[in-house]
């Protein structure tokens, strides 16, 4: 039975220029539900411009799990006049705004569920900064959501102890006082479901999941939306016992990266589609010399420049044929913050059990938006094939029965480690006979082979949903939370089918789960339905129903359950 979208999801929207904290103000939000105890969705938008512009943060959350927010805003907080103009219209009929007073007029209300407060104000009289008014809202809130005053106050001590802000715990206390005073209690309440999970951003899980798997450098130039992973490890650097460096520009990124995994090092670096075009040379380098690396690339809204601050799933093929030549690679494509952590482990763990480049594919949707989650805090390391003690003889890339040679690092008295980007023999050194040539590129499509032979070890594909059921939905990537959230409201029966390895790609797993459905429906953000003409190319399937947007937005839950049941 189909769900009441309004039963138990509370979305709330909060709107003002660069410069008044709004993403410290939606992030300070979502961590008291999160603390609370609440499912949590947090996202984030703002113009591509040095400074200024309109930001805008949405939560939604609910006492049960939720995969992305939804369109219609149960509270708006506006903390400037542009944000109710930008956004009125998103608010459904029993909604409420809260929105900074512009005079110094006593609290007054205006409409029957608008309230202005002094948010700015009362920041000034207390002493506290500009941007700590959003703390004013914040308490506001929470007296909506009938949180106990105490409950509260501990809550943001919590939340704010951490960044030294005690000023804005008061702030958050006076909102509260201000809610009292008017005893506006409009919004059912909302109980919090078990909790015990942390608020996690897509790309700070990704760089979770490569210290798991003993990440020793990371290294990239600054490129939205990838750039979150560069500032969470150079902050937790030290923390971690890692080392950040951001060299030049992206070519010298990806060949420091080479050179350290030559050296031994377990590296890992990230940039977006565009600074990913810049490496593909070098991409083509660690594919020849076998030389491990964990890359991600971060979608954007594209081609060249296009929408940098909006998100796409337009790099798929791009990324899969990524390099000039032949030769193995992994990629994949998590679609929540819990995926991209197991990915992050995955891909440097994979990297060096085959000593090839292993690709993670982001998008903006799901590089910087956060829900609550649960990760291992284990450490997960595989070494792959290390020649401790190599010898005169040593071969860098001796020729073996997975086609995966011992690997020896510079520095060993006894052995020359000897790395090319020219065809080579086993010793490392240039070859032009045929047969030799052929034979090194058997060697390296050995361990394409072995990777294949993994599939039963990883979840290439995952089956949401009624396994059995005649209409199935595929996606790949962050339109997971979209699908999954608009599943819950189609009465009829459906099996969602998530993607996660593209390459390779297991084609006998999809074979076998769309085998059966009579009606099979493409959901993805991209023009030419990217992972669908990949489907049709490795199994013949050929899906011919497809729910596409291209225009640097997502789509929101009931919309798209809308479009499904159109087509089901």
């Amino acid at each position: 039975m189909a769900q009441d979208p309004h039963a138990n999801v509370f979305t709330i929207g909060i709107g003002g220029a660069a410069g008044d904290g709004i993403r410290e103000a939606g992030n300070n939000l979502a961590l008291l539900l999160t603390k609370l105890g609440y499912e949590v969705y947090l996202s984030f938008t703002y113009p591509s411009l040095i400074k200024g512009g309109h930001n805008y943060a949405r939560i939604s959350f609910s006492s049960e799990k939720i995969w992305c927010d939804h369109g219609a805003l149960d509270l708006l907080i506006a903390i400037n006049e542009e944000t109710v103009k930008l956004h009125e219209k998103e608010l459904h009929p029993n909604a409420v705004l809260i929105a900074e007073k512009f005079d110094k007029d006593d609290i007054i209300t205006f409409g029957g569920n608008a309230i202005a407060l002094p948010l700015a104000q009362t920041a000034a009289d207390n002493g506290a900064p500009n941007i700590a008014k959003t703390s004013v809202a914040l308490g506001a809130f929470s007296y909506l959501l009938d949180i106990p005053l105490d409950h509260i106050k501990e809550i943001l001590g919590k939340v704010f102890a951490e960044k030294g802000l005690e000023a804005n715990i008061k702030l958050g206390e006076i909102g509260y006082g201000f809610m009292e005073k008017l005893n506006f209690r409009h919004w059912k309440k909302l109980d919090p479901g078990p909790g015990g999970k942390e608020l996690l951003e897509g790309n700070m899980a990704f760089g979770k999941g490569l210290v798991r798997a003993g990440l020793e450098y990371y290294v990239a130039y600054p490129m939205t939306p990838s750039s979150s992973i560069l500032h969470y490890l150079a902050k937790e650097q030290k923390n971690l016992g890692i080392r950040v460096i951001q060299p030049e520009n992206e070519i010298a990124v990806i060949n420091m990266a080479l050179g350290m995994a030559y050296a031994g090092k377990r590296v890992a670096l990230g940039t977006a589609g565009g600074g990913f075009a810049l490496m593909q040379e070098a991409t083509s380098f660690s594919g020849i010399a076998e030389l491990p690396v964990a890359i991600a690339v971060s979608q954007r809204q594209a081609p060249a420049t296009g929408a940098p601050t909006a998100s796409a799933q337009t790099d798929l093929r791009f990324i899969i044929h990524s390099g000039h030549g032949e030769f193995p690679k992994l990629v994949m494509a998590p679609g929540d913050p819990e995926e991209s952590f197991k990915c992050g482990t995955d891909a440097l763990n994979l990297a060096w059990k085959y000593q090839l480049p292993v690709i993670v594919i982001l998008d903006k949707q799901l590089s910087e938006n956060s829900m609550t989650a649960a990760v291992p805090q284990d450490k997960q390391i595989e070494r792959g094939k290390i020649d401790e003690s190599p010898n005169a003889g040593y071969g860098r890339y001796k020729f073996t029965d997975d086609g995966v040679s011992p690997m020896a690092f510079p520095g060993k008295p006894e052995a020359i480690v000897k790395i090319t980007s020219y065809e080579h023999d086993e010793n490392g050194y240039t070859v032009d006979e045929p047969e030799k040539i052929g034979a090194m590129a058997e060697k390296r499509f050995k361990k394409g082979e072995a990777l294949e032979r993994e599939f039963g070890n990883f979840e290439t594909v995952k089956v949401y949903g009624d396994a059995n059921a005649e209409n199935a939905i595929v996606f790949w990537g962050s339109t997971k939370g979209m699908v999954l959230e608009a599943a819950k409201y189609i009465e009829k029966p459906l099996k969602l089918v998530q993607i996660v390895w593209m390459e390779p790609f297991d084609s006998k797993k999809v074979a076998e789960v769309l085998g059966g459905a009579k009606n099979i429906i493409d959901v993805e953000c991209n023009h030419n339905a990217q992972v669908a003409s990949l489907i049709r190319e490795k199994t013949g399937i050929n899906i011919e129903k497809k729910i596409l947007r291209y225009d640097a937005r997502t789509f929101d839950p009931l919309e798209l359950a809308e479009k499904i049941n159109s087509l089901i």
